[in-house]
């Protein structure tokens, strides 16, 4: 018998194997009870708190930007960028005696003029920033705006410094701006200072919606609908069956669910257990394995 022959053989022998495994499966599958196919949770009791979620920016608090009112000759500039600077402290000197102070506390960021250089009306001449006060300014559509509040405690988080905290909302835009069809409206929360955070960081406010203690709950993933919309459950019924429960629900997290009536604290739920047939024949890494056309394994 030639080489090619006996390749035939052996890669005929291995579908053989593989018929025989899937016909073996088929016939567990058809005789395996019905909550085979399911695993099992308990419902529980617990607390469910639900927020609406915006995004936002860490920004300074106070700045002055100093801008050149009328033709003058510039004829000091008696600090440097990354000056600290006081309120009151003089800034700059004009040819004619005229001098430029600090409104804020703060730092200076940039200096646009050149001493002894004239500037016209409208010339950007310095930028100063206090970073010791900082707030975040973050967005809210208009279906949102009303459940917002000055006053309210809202969550802030800054991903870049893995940073959390609480602030107070202390101001809700009057007037909105569209984008993409939708208005926003702005709102700020003062935060303290933080050495690792920045001006421009992102950040994400969260503000209470809902909250519901001592609820029984359930994984969302055990929670199921029918055709109406209607939400059920499964459980177990008479002689090891299946049957579905219709409950009432409440408020959600994404995770799990407030469950009204239908099912108790302590009650086993059944949610399906699908097991792919790769998982069966070849359980952890084997999924991976693969024939070369000698029907040897690579």
């Amino acid at each position: 018998m030639d080489t090619r022959k006996k390749r035939n053989r052996k890669v005929w022998s291995i579908i053989g194997v593989i018929a025989v495994a899937l016909t073996a499966l088929i016939s567990y599958y058809a005789m395996r009870p019905a909550t085979f196919a399911y695993e099992r949770v308990k419902a529980q009791t617990g607390n469910i708190v639900t927020y609406y979620s915006f995004s936002g920016n860490v920004v300074s608090k106070y700045r002055q930007t100093i801008i050149a009112e009328t033709i003058a000759q510039i004829s000091e500039i008696y600090v440097e960028e990354g000056d600290l600077v006081k309120q009151g402290d003089v800034l700059i000197e004009t040819a004619m005696g005229d001098k430029v102070e600090a409104n804020i506390n703060g730092e200076v960021t940039t200096i646009s003029v050149e001493q002894n250089k004239q500037v016209t009306p409208g010339t950007h001449i310095m930028e100063i920033v206090d970073f010791n006060n900082l707030k975040v300014v973050f967005k809210v559509d208009e279906y949102d705006v009303g459940e917002l509040g000055v006053g309210k405690e809202a969550i802030v988080y800054i991903p870049a410094i893995d940073e959390q905290f609480t602030g107070i909302i202390n101001d809700i835009a009057k007037e909105g701006q569209i984008a993409n069809g939708v208005t926003f409206y702005t709102s700020t929360i003062d935060v303290k200072y933080k050495g690792n955070m920045r001006v421009g960081m992102s950040a994400e406010v969260k503000l209470l919606s809902n909250k519901a203690e001592n609820v029984v709950l359930i994984p969302m993933s055990a929670l199921h609908f029918d055709e109406r919309n209607t939400p059920y459950v499964f459980k177990n019924g008479n002689n090891n069956s299946v049957i579905s429960q219709q409950v009432t629900t409440g408020i959600n997290d994404g995770v799990y669910v407030e469950i009204k009536s239908g099912i108790s604290s302590g009650e086993d739920i059944l949610y399906k257990n699908d097991i792919a047939l790769e998982d069966l024949f070849f359980p952890e890494g084997g999924k991976n394995i693969k024939f070369d056309s000698k029907g040897d394994r690579k």
